[in-house]
């Protein structure tokens, strides 16, 4: 791809540094958008998570310094104020920094706090939205998260707190609903825990459920089951990478298909 012209990102100031959150997406570098490729085309430094790939960092700018910042749980890992002072002192340095992030920045990716960080100190801040897991895995399942036979809403959780447990203050009778299609971020260590509460709180246990893996990569993969798989840890993968998992009806069709059952005879409302 032929190098364009530094221009700094919507948002920057022409005269000064700034910062532009970009979202890499799940993984796959064809998943990235246009905006993504021109933001790391401009950038003179580009902050890294430790799952960006090789191939999305190609795209940069030839001579963009790249730092890993990454941040991985129960792993030596960046803390997340030395990443916001790293931006600022970077940007006001008069440099266009891109902090790039795997997903969205806006989901779970600790994209407020960088922001609020940063607009404190005064400096020119935007965001690249990328496309987030849980979209990747629905397109890589060939389904709807909001089919409009299974669910009225989706809701994305993250499946631990910042103790690493399972969060406390989830409105877990909300999520419980069957009509919900629901996304755990975040959730390998805290799965069964999950499901068993969700079981409790009188969602189904045979709810269809995936648990997904390197999603839109080479070596992903996903496990199908229900609920009460997903509580009895049969669908535990034995990967160390990140886990997505997604509980609800709307996955019927996936695990019927995965199971070789004509479509026709998969139903949401079972």
């Amino acid at each position: 791809m032929t190098t364009r012209s530094r221009r700094p990102a919507k948002g920057v100031r022409n005269n000064g540094g700034g910062v532009t959150l970009v979202g890499a997406g799940p993984g796959d570098p064809d998943l990235l958008t246009l905006k993504a490729i021109k933001a790391m085309q401009d950038a003179d430094v580009i902050l890294f998570d430790a799952l960006v790939s090789y191939e999305i960092l190609a795209f940069a700018r030839t001579n963009a310094k790249r730092m890993l910042v990454g941040k991985r749980g129960h792993r030596l890992s960046c803390r997340q104020d030395d990443i916001n002072d790293l931006m600022l002192k970077l940007a006001r340095r008069g440099k266009h920094v891109v902090r790039l992030k795997c997903g969205d920045p806006s989901i779970f990716g600790r994209a407020g706090e960088e922001i609020a960080h940063l607009e404190a100190a005064g400096i020119p801040v935007s965001v690249v939205p990328g496309i987030t897991s849980a979209s990747a895995m629905a397109a890589s399942l060939n389904m709807s998260l909001t089919h409009r036979d299974c669910a009225h809403s989706v809701r994305f959780v993250t499946g631990h707190a910042k103790t690493g447990d399972m969060p406390a203050d989830l409105d877990w009778k909300g999520i419980a609903d069957p009509t919900t299609t629901l996304v755990v971020y975040m959730g390998g260590r805290t799965s069964g825990a999950i499901a068993r509460r969700l079981m409790a709180e009188g969602l189904d246990v045979s709810t269809p459920c995936v648990l997904a893996t390197s999603i839109s990569q080479p070596r992903a993969h996903h496990r199908l089951g229900t609920l009460q798989d997903l509580a009895s840890g049969t669908l535990q993968s034995e990967s160390d990478d990140p886990v997505l998992i997604g509980i609800g009806s709307a996955f019927a069709v996936a695990a019927s298909r995965a199971n070789d059952i004509p479509l026709a005879a998969a139903s949401c409302q079972s």
